[in-house]
C-alpha cells in the first residue's frame, strides 16, 4: 500500500530531509529559522525586505538573539530570499509576521491573510503550515485554513494546519528559541502529531495541546497576566506615592513570602510587540460573545496612562526644584527602548514621553547605548533619525532635568549621579545600583 500524504511528511520530518520556510524574519522568525537550521533541517528564510536579504546573505544579523557567528557557520545551508514562489518546494511552512492593532484598537490580520493568501498559490499538496503569530482564539481554523483551502488542496488530507504561539524574551539571556517550552497544536490529530514531531526535534520541551485554538489562548492568557498584574503594581506605585512610600521597597519586601506572590514591578508603560496589543485581540474576539473584558480594558487604560504620570512627576519636580515649567525645560531621557539591554523600539512608552514632553514645548535630548538613532515608526514619524546623544557629550549645563525611561545595564549611572541635576526614575535604576538618591525622585 502507499504511503499517505501524513506519513510520507511525518518520515520526512523525522528523517529532518523535511524542507522548512519560515516567513517573516524578524525577532520571531529570524532565530527560529537559525534553530531549525542548527537542528539538521534544510531551512529558506522568507521576508519581503530586500535589505534583509543583502545582510543576511552577507552574514550581518540585524537582531541581538542571532550573532553574525551564527549565520556565517550557517552559510550554504540556509537560503534568505524574497521569492516566495519558492514556497512550492517546502514541507513545513512557518508563518511569523506581525499582528499590531489598527488605530481603533481592533485586531490587524492584514499581514496573516496576505501571508496565507500568498502560500496558497504555491502550498503543494502534503503541507504543514504553522501560525506563529500572536491572535485570537479562532483565527487558524477560522482564517487561516479557509484561505489555504483556495489552493484546491483539501485540509486534512491535501495540507495540515496547525499554530504554535512564539515566546520569544528578547534581551533574556537565560533562554532560547531552542530551550523556552513549545505550546503546540494541530487542527485535527494528524495535524497535531506533524506539528508534534517537527517542534519536538527543534526545541528541549513541546507542550501539545488539543487545538489551535486552545494553543492561541494560552498565548493570550500569557500576556494577559503580565498586562493586568503590571497595571496592578502602577496603581499601587501611584496611591503608595502619595502615602510616601517606595512601591519597590514594597515589592521586594513582599516578594520574599515563599508562595502566593509573584514580584511585578512598574513603569513608565507598557512596550514590547506582545504586551501592549494582544490582550486587545482576546477584547475584540469576546465581543462576538458578548462578553465584557473589564479587567484587560481596564489595566490597558492603567498602562496607557503611565507616561502621563511620569510627565507629572517631572512637571512637579521642575517646578519645585527649579521654578521652571515644562515648556522651558530641557531634558534628557534614558534609554528609549522598550525594554533594558535591546534595541527593540515596538510600542516603547519612551516615545510616548518624548512626545508629550515635546508637545508640552520642552527641548528633549535622548542618551540610549543600543539605539544609535530612532528608526522609522508608525505613530512617531516626527522623530525618525534623531540620534542618541554620546555620553561623553552629556554635560550638566546643556539639561535641567534627566529621565530614565528604560535602565540599560551599559549606561554609565555614576556619572550620571554626578551631574548633580535632577533625575526622574522610572525604573528604580539608581536605587538597584546604591547611588546617591539626593536629587532622585522615583516615578
Amino acid at each position: 500500500m502507499p504511503p499517505t500524504t501524513f506519513s510520507s511528511l511525518l518520515a520526512r520530518i523525522e528523517n529532518k530531509s523535511a524542507r522548512v520556510g519560515i516567513i517573516g524574519l524578524g525577532y520571531v522568525g529570524l532565530p527560529l529559522a537559525v534553530t531549525v537550521a542548527h537542528r539538521g533541517y534544510p531551512v529558506t528564510g522568507f521576508d519581503i525586505d530586500p535589505a534583509k536579504m543583502v545582510r543576511l546573505a552577507a552574514g550581518q544579523s540585524y537582531i541581538e538573539a542571532v550573532a553574525d557567528n551564527d549565520l556565517i557557520a550557517l552559510a550554504g545551508s540556509v537560503r534568505w530570499t524574497d521569492d516566495f514562489a519558492l514556497l512550492a518546494e517546502m514541507d513545513v511552512i512557518i508563518i511569523c509576521v506581525p499582528t499590531p492593532l489598527t488605530a481603533h484598537r481592533d485586531p490587524d490580520l492584514s499581514y496573516v491573510t496576505s501571508t496565507s493568501e500568498v502560500i496558497a498559490q504555491h502550498i503543494k499538496r502534503g503541507t504543514l503550515v504553522v501560525l506563529e503569530s500572536t491572535t485570537y482564539p479562532g483565527t487558524t481554523a477560522e482564517i487561516v485554513a479557509p484561505i489555504l483551502e483556495r489552493s484546491g488542496h483539501g485540509l486534512g488530507h491535501g495540507f495540515f494546519v496547525g499554530f504554535s504561539p512564539e515566546r520569544e524574551d528578547p534581551g533574556n539571556a537565560s533562554y532560547r528559541t531552542s530551550t523556552i517550552p513549545k505550546v503546540v497544536a494541530g487542527e485535527g490529530l494528524e495535524a497535531g502529531c506533524l506539528v508534534e514531531a517537527f517542534y519536538s526535534r527543534v526545541v528541549e520541551r513541546v507542550v501539545p495541546v488539543s487545538s489551535s485554538a486552545t494553543a492561541e489562548a494560552v498565548k493570550i492568557t500569557e500576556n494577559i497576566f503580565r498586562s493586568v498584574n503590571i497595571a496592578l503594581v502602577n496603581e499601587l506605585k501611584v496611591i503608595y506615592e502619595a502615602m510616601g512610600i517606595d512601591i519597590w521597597e514594597v515589592i521586594d519586601a513582599a516578594a520574599t513570602k515563599p508562595f502566593g506572590f509573584m514580584p511585578f514591578y512598574p513603569g513608565p508603560g507598557l512596550g514590547g510587540h506582545c504586551i501592549p496589543i494582544d490582550p486587545f485581540y482576546l477584547t475584540w474576539k469576546a465581543r462576538e460573545f458578548d462578553l465584557p473584558t473589564r479587567f484587560i480594558e481596564l489595566a490597558g487604560e492603567i498602562n496607557q496612562d503611565m507616561p502621563n504620570h511620569v510627565v507629572a512627576r517631572l512637571r512637579e519636580v521642575l517646578d519645585r526644584k527649579l521654578g521652571i515649567g515644562l515648556s522651558r525645560a530641557r531634558v534628557l531621557i534614558l534609554g528609549v527602548a522598550y525594554k533594558k539591554n535591546v534595541s527593540d523600539m515596538r510600542e516603547s512608552p519612551a516615545m510616548r514621553l518624548m512626545a508629550l514632553l515635546q508637545e508640552a514645548g520642552a527641548t528633549v535630548a535622548f542618551h540610549d547605548p543600543h539605539v544609535p538613532e530612532i528608526p522609522r515608526m508608525r505613530e512617531y514619524p516626527q522623530f525618525l533619525g534623531k540620534q542618541s546623544l554620546p555620553m561623553a557629550e552629556v554635560r550638566a549645563a546643556d539639561f535641567d532635568a534627566l529621565l530614565i525611561a528604560t535602565d540599560h545595564d551599559a549606561m554609565d549611572y555614576a556619572a550620571l549621579a554626578s551631574l548633580g541635576l535632577p533625575i526622574i526614575d522610572t525604573r528604580n535604576a539608581m536605587a538597584r545600583r546604591g547611588l546617591s538618591m539626593e536629587n532622585v525622585t522615583k516615578a
